[in-house]
């Protein structure tokens, strides 16, 4: 059953949430439109890559100068290189492409009917495209990209200028312009970095509409509490607490943000954790340890914060919470650390830990669990489930693939009884393929009591008992029974009709969805819509 989303109350809401972080933005006097083009950062962390896989977080948007709405959210494969409104006609040209890191300069000419929404990708062959300029209403100038690098060092600093006429450019057509109207001296270009001209562009729209704008992205992770509060944990603030009047009580800024919230055994502070990415400083990587911290949920103080030396990954079940490092490229095994209020104790031995054959966070475990590969030196081969029992040791329960043949990655899970339900995808050489993404229910025994096969990887998942949530990296949302697995509804999730993505899930203790987006937005939502 396909329903219609309700979003009872949107949290961290603002003017061109659609967009996370603006490459450039362009206006349209005749309009009074506005095309901004923007990147929502991929949806991986250290802890957990699965979901990022047929995934894309570019996006263009078109909005309402005056009422700043959006009217238009189209998604891009590539990142976005230059936008120009037609002189006449209700069209928008996008330029877009990359270099693909080994070879291809690839990307598209996408048209936006702006009367429609309809989109055409107007080359042949993928090309990335720098610039797009009108001339007229007939002719469009292009500034392409070299098709390759190979000998030819300079192709990264040259571009191809080529001009393509057309006498009604609303009739084109999919792929209608073909390489040879594209052949063009190679020439120097210069490729300007316009995210600061647009993110100031952005600021003054707001400011003009009596709005703030700052840039949200990706709430990683996200909780309710007894009392109605939300937590959320997201980039660039590593937690923050919402009242349930819908104020913001607290945020704890960081300068890469949470990832995951956990409950300490206390019921009144939560642990979250911040990964560190190298940064360039003055001709060297550097990097800043990495945060582990305890955070009141009353006043958001930092009640502690531990230095494990490595990023750790937070495991929690029952009233125990263990650290699991993450050793970089080192395949060496790694030790658990055990702790809560207590501090670290050294817990039992397990192998290698990477972001797309370990991940496995269970909601509502009663203990512990972990994937944990066989052989130290190939951890990622021959994965079980494991559970952390009370007297510090792991024990083995079921090998993670119910498919001898099939290699899968881990993902998001939830405890339901004697059994666990888990999101994963099975790994194939040429990437994710159609139904290669599954949630199945298993006995601790391993037995499989159904699956459900999917083409797109969960981001989030979670569970009242009775009814499995799960969200899609393609938007989409789904009610699972969790007896046979069967669909109750599906949606694709929109706010104010613009499609967004769930990145992260929660079932409230009021019974309702909480929903963290990859645009840095926080959903209320019923559980049957």
């Amino acid at each position: 059953m396909t329903l219609a989303p309700i979003v009872r109350r949107v949290l961290g809401d603002g003017p061109f949430a659609e967009m996370g972080e603006p490459a450039l933005a362009v206006a349209d006097e005749r309009s009074r439109t506005v095309a901004v083009g923007g990147d929502l950062g991929h949806i991986q962390w250290s802890g957990s890559g699965t979901a990022d896989s047929r995934w894309t977080g570019h996006r263009i948007g078109v909005y309402e100068r005056d009422g700043l709405r959006c009217l238009h959210l189209v998604r891009s494969g590539y990142p976005v290189r230059s936008l120009a409104f037609h002189p006449v006609l209700p069209l928008l040209a996008v330029g877009t492409g990359h270099y693909d890191g080994g070879y291809f300069f690839r990307g598209e000419l996408l048209l936006i009917h702006l009367d429609s929404g309809d989109v055409v990708s107007a080359l042949q062959h993928p090309r990335e495209v720098l610039g797009v300029e009108w001339r007229s209403e007939r002719a469009l100038r292009l500034a392409l990209a070299p098709c390759d690098d190979w000998e030819n060092p300079q192709a990264h600093e040259q571009g191809h200028a080529a001009v393509v006429a057309r006498s009604d450019w609303s009739a084109v057509e999919q792929g209608a312009i073909g390489a040879e109207e594209l052949t063009a001296t190679a020439k120097p270009v210069v490729q300007p970095d316009h995210s600061a001209e647009a993110r100031r562009f952005l600021a003054d729209l707001a400011a003009s509409a009596g709005r703030q704008w700052s840039v949200r992205r990706r709430v990683w992770a996200v909780e309710g509490t007894e009392d109605g509060r939300v937590l959320a944990a997201l980039d660039g603030v590593l937690a923050e607490s919402w009242l349930p009047s819908g104020d913001l009580l607290w945020a704890v800024e960081d300068e890469e943000g949470g990832r995951q919230l956990v409950l300490a055994s206390d019921g009144t502070s939560v642990w979250t954790n911040a990964e560190r990415h190298g940064r360039r400083e003055g001709g060297r990587w550097e990097t800043s340890a990495p945060r582990l911290a305890r955070i009141a949920v009353e006043t958001g103080d930092v009640l502690e914060t531990l230095s494990p030396g490595v990023f750790t990954v937070l495991v929690a079940g029952g009233r125990r919470t263990i650290l699991r490092p993450l050793g970089g490229r080192r395949k060496r095994p790694e030790r658990l650390l055990m702790f809560d209020l207590d501090g670290p104790v050294d817990g039992p031995e397990v192998s290698h830990f990477d972001l797309f054959n370990h991940p496995f966070a269970v909601r509502h475990a009663s203990r512990p669990y972990i994937l944990v590969g066989s052989d130290p030196d190939k951890p990622h081969k021959d994965k079980w489930v494991t559970a952390l029992d009370t007297d510090g040791t792991l024990r083995r329960l079921f090998p993670h693939s119910w498919a001898p043949q099939e290699h899968h990655f881990g993902g998001p899970g939830a405890e339901i009884g004697q059994s666990l339900v888990y999101a994963g995808a099975v790994h194939h050489g040429q990437g994710l393929q159609p139904g290669g993404a599954y949630v199945v229910r298993r006995s601790l025994n391993g037995s499989v009591q159904w699956r459900h096969r999917t083409d797109h990887p969960a981001t989030a998942l979670d569970t009242d008992g009775d009814t499995l949530y799960v969200a899609y990296n393609s938007g989409a949302l789904t009610a699972l029974d969790a007896n046979d697995g069967s669909a109750r509804w599906h949606t694709e999730l929109k706010i104010d009709g613009a499609s967004t993505t769930a990145l992260s899930r929660a079932v409230a203790p009021q019974g309702h969805l909480l929903i963290g987006t990859v645009d840095g937005r926080i959903l209320e939502c019923p559980a049957r819509p």
